[in-house]
């Protein structure tokens, strides 16, 4: 094959790649839950930073262990799935979400974090289209993870493109300043 063709980039679902996972909330009633070390994220603290360290409430362990929320490690990328539907950053430290988001969590053989955040925009566009709801439009995890991506052959693509984009973001970040 000639070094200078490429594969072509394959169809592929995003559950084939990651696993979804949505959060969850301890009682707020419960003041035991709360004010602990575990970060724990809302879609609110989401806010054009690309990543995460550190949350505003952070839940105690018995909090975590009363609640649906799930530990996610560094690297997830995480999306929120209502109430502002497709905001992305991804996480420096492991943490939790509120069930606001439908996480992430690359495999990392597969799928390169900061490649899928570059996707921000087409992951937004289809939670917009396929969401539903009464109350509100919100996105299931089953729904991300049948999400149709157009992915790069090989892995060494994908990090290839993340530092090219990871480069423009800086440099981004550095004007903006």
């Amino acid at each position: 094959m000639n070094s200078c063709v490429r594969p072509a980039w394959e169809q592929r679902k995003l559950g084939e790649f990651a696993t979804i996972v949505g959060g969850g909330t301890p009682s707020t009633n419960n003041s035991e839950y709360w004010d602990g070390d575990i970060d724990w994220y809302s879609p609110a603290e989401i806010t054009g930073q690309i990543f995460l360290t550190r949350s505003k409430r952070r839940i105690t362990n018995r909090g975590y262990e009363n609640s649906s929320a799930k530990m996610l490690p560094a690297g997830t990328v995480l999306f929120t799935s209502r109430a502002g539907i497709g905001k992305t950053a991804i996480l420096a430290m492991p943490g939790c979400t509120n069930q606001g988001f439908q996480s992430i969590v690359p495999n990392k053989q597969m799928l390169d974090s900061y490649f899928i955040f570059t996707r921000t925009e087409e992951l937004k566009k289809y939670g917009l289209a396929i969401g539903s709801g009464s109350t509100f439009t919100e996105v299931s995890g089953k729904q991300m993870a049948s999400m149709p991506l157009r992915m790069p052959a090989t892995t060494e693509e994908q990090k290839a493109i993340s530092r090219f984009f990871y480069c423009l973001d800086k440099i981004i970040t550095l004007h903006q300043r």
